[in-house]
């Protein structure tokens, strides 16, 4: 099977995993930068150019690792394949819904999988409306498009939450208001979905004087036994958005296990570490079985 890997750079630790993966099952792979691939469209076959190479017939399959900064562009890379009957471990409109985090909750909500309560608007005029709509604070604050736990502040008291949001309102920036669950205590579940199965789950717990529990902000992880409401609702977050490979978060509550996000590139490096689990692997024996049904 040839595969194609679409990410900004190999010198990243999961890229650099499904990679190797692929070559030991005895696959071809090969890197495609998706911000350095052109769309052609009009008369005749679309094709997606890489360094001046038409490649929209190499594949059997691609592998989406897409960055936030290029959800847009990625995303319609990925599309152009899958018109061109190339699956995809991720849908294109599914990369697109998870990465706008209020359209991703309405869904899930909709959908009937728990969130926190969320407030998102642009009225400068009523933010202290807006605070109480969600109980006062403390309350957390959401950049729209962050990511790794950038863009996520605690606001602990009314007179700091009313300069924040207003901040961001002024800077015409796209944020979301959420409650803060306290019992949570910092901690979180990050439940990495691979088809119709939870192949790993891990907590993790915010470091010392940090309330993220992002790997990247200095949380630590250890492998967790998922319960079964927690494990339906992870792969029905993933069907419900369109990935084949997500990350689902979600947090303990007093009501229950709650969605927080559904992350659509999901790092490796802190999950395989944490849980010993082959994750890699599984994504390419994903690939391996759908490119087979794709092509009866």
């Amino acid at each position: 099977m040839d595969i194609g890997l679409l990410s900004v750079s190999m010198n990243v630790y999961s890229t650099q995993r499904i990679a190797n993966e692929a070559k030991n099952l005895g696959h071809y792979i090969e890197w495609v930068d998706h911000t350095k691939c052109s769309v052609k469209i009009g008369n005749g076959q679309p094709q997606v150019f890489f360094r001046e190479e038409n490649i929209i017939d190499a594949f059997d399959a691609i592998i989406p690792r897409i960055g936030t900064k290029v959800t847009r562009h990625g995303a319609a890379v990925v599309k152009q394949f899958e018109m061109n009957e190339v699956f995809s471990s991720a849908h294109s409109q599914g990369i697109s819904k998870a990465r706008n985090k209020i359209k991703a909750l309405q869904f899930m909500a909709n959908k009937g999988i728990p969130i926190p309560d969320t407030l998102f608007s642009i009225d400068p005029d009523n933010i202290e409306q807006q605070i109480e709509l969600l109980g006062g604070t403390p309350l957390i604050i959401k950049l729209q498009e962050g990511t790794h736990g950038l863009g996520v502040v605690l606001a602990e008291t009314k007179k700091s939450a009313k300069s924040i949001i207003d901040t961001f309102y002024k800077m015409d920036t796209s944020i979301l208001l959420q409650e803060f669950i306290e019992e949570s205590n910092g901690e979180d579940i990050r439940a990495f979905v691979v088809g119709d199965k939870v192949v790993a789950s891990m907590k993790r717990s915010s470091g010392n004087d940090e309330f993220r529990s992002n790997v990247h902000r200095g949380g630590s992880t250890e492998a967790v036994q998922l319960t079964k409401k927690e494990e339906t609702m992870a792969l029905n977050a993933a069907k419900y958005i369109g990935l084949g490979v997500a990350g689902v978060d979600l947090i303990r509550s007093k009501k229950g296990p709650l969605l927080i996000e559904v992350n659509a590139s999901p790092g490796l490096q802190g999950i395989e570490a944490a849980t010993g689990v082959n994750i890699a692997k599984e994504i390419v024996r994903f690939v391996e079985r759908n490119c087979r049904k794709k092509r009866k």
